[in-house]
C-alpha cells in the first residue's frame, strides 16, 4: 500500500513557541509547573461573534470563561481545562485565552504562570480582537454593485439578466475623477435579475471565481513546476476555512479558491510554496531555500498572506 505523506499551509501560520523564562529548577509542584510551561499561539481565525461587540476596552472573556485574573491593565476570563499532559498550554484565538493544565498543577500556579508571560498573552489577545475587526469589516454583503477584491484589484458584480448566468469579466473604462487615475474598471456581470436574492448572487459569483480558480492556478503550476523541477499530478480546490494549500507526495496539489483575492505575486508564493513540498516535505531551511530560488522575497509575500485577512462570505 502507498503511503502518502502530506504537508499543508494553514490561512494563518502557528505562532512559535515562546522560551521559557529562565528560572532555576525547583523541587516543589508549583515551581515544577512554572518550569514547564510551554506556550502556544493559536491564530486561526474560525468566524464567531466580533468581540468588538461583547467585550469592552482593556477587557478580555472567553465565553466559555471559567477562571478570572487582572494582567497588567486588563481582567482576562480565561477558559481552563484539565487535561493529561506534563505543561500548562496556552492557546490564544478569536474567543480570547484557553489553559490547558495538568491536573496536580494549582490554580495559584496556573494564574502565576499567566502572569509571567502577561505580556506575550495581551499581544496576542489584542491581535487576535484587531484581525477579528478587520475580518468584519471585510465582510461582503451581496447585492447588485457588491465590490470584492480580484487578483488584488476592485471586482464590481453587476446583475444583468441579459448576460450568462456563468458570469462574464469585463473592463470597464473609467472617465470620471479620480477613478479614471486607477485606470479600467473590473466587472462581473452576472445572469440575474436586480431582485436575486443574497444567497443567489453569492453562489453565482463563487461558481464564476473557482471555475477561474481552476483555470488560473492550473497555468500557474505549470509555469513553476519545470523550474522547481517536480511534477504536480493533479489540483483540488478548497474552501476550507483555515488553510491555504497542502501538497501530497504523490504530486496531488489542494489550493483555496479564495486566494483569487489576492495579488498575482502572493498565489504564486502559495503556488511556489506547495510544489516546493514536491522536493521537500517538510518546512526545513532546505525547504525555504528552495521556495527562495523561486520566490526571493516569499516572507514579505508570506507577511502580507497573514497580515490581509481574505473577505467574509455569507
Amino acid at each position: 500500500m502507498q503511503r502518502f505523506v502530506q504537508l499543508a499551509l494553514d490561512l494563518f501560520d502557528p505562532r512559535p513557541a515562546l522560551p521559557s523564562s529562565g528560572k532555576n529548577v525547583a523541587q516543589t509542584p508549583v515551581d515544577k509547573a512554572q518550569n514547564a510551561i510551554h506556550l502556544i499561539a493559536d491564530s486561526v481565525m474560525q468566524p464567531s461573534i466580533p468581540l468588538s461587540q461583547v467585550l469592552p476596552a482593556a477587557a478580555f472573556a472567553h465565553p466559555q470563561a471559567n477562571r478570572e485574573l487582572r494582567l497588567g491593565d486588563a481582567v482576562v476570563a480565561y477558559r481552563l481545562e484539565r487535561a493529561r499532559r506534563r505543561s500548562i498550554g496556552f492557546t490564544v484565538g478569536p474567543d480570547g485565552l484557553a489553559v490547558r493544565a495538568p491536573s496536580w498543577v494549582t490554580l495559584g500556579a496556573v494564574d502565576a504562570a499567566l502572569r509571567d508571560k502577561s505580556d506575550w498573552i495581551l499581544r496576542k489577545l489584542h491581535e487576535a480582537r484587531e484581525r477579528r475587526q478587520r475580518l468584519e469589516h471585510a465582510r461582503i454583503a451581496w447585492h447588485d454593485g457588491t465590490v470584492l477584491p480580484y487578483l488584488g484589484t476592485p471586482l464590481q458584480v453587476v446583475l444583468d439578466a441579459r448576460h450568462s448566468a456563468r458570469g462574464v469579466l469585463h473592463d470597464v473604462a473609467v472617465t470620471s475623477e479620480p477613478a479614471a487615475a486607477c485606470g479600467p474598471q473590473r466587472q462581473l456581470r452576472i445572469g440575474l435579475s436586480a431582485s436575486a436574492q443574497p444567497v443567489q448572487i453569492r453562489d453565482a459569483v463563487q461558481a464564476w471565481l473557482m471555475r477561474n480558480a481552476r483555470l488560473h492556478f492550473s497555468a500557474r503550476l505549470d509555469h513553476f513546476a519545470p523550474q522547481l523541477g517536480v511534477r504536480w499530478t493533479r489540483l483540488r480546490l478548497s474552501s476550507a476555512q483555515t488553510r491555504w494549500g497542502s501538497a501530497r507526495a504523490d504530486g496531488s496539489i489542494c489550493l483555496n479558491w479564495r486566494l483569487l483575492h489576492y495579488p498575482q505575486a502572493v498565489i504564486d508564493y502559495v503556488v511556489v510554496h506547495e510544489l516546493a513540498h514536491l522536493r521537500v516535505m517538510d518546512h526545513s531551511p532546505r525547504f525555504w531555500d528552495t521556495v527562495a530560488s523561486v520566490v526571493p522575497d516569499y516572507a514579505r509575500l508570506r507577511r502580507q498572506l497573514r497580515d490581509e485577512p481574505a473577505p467574509q462570505w455569507e
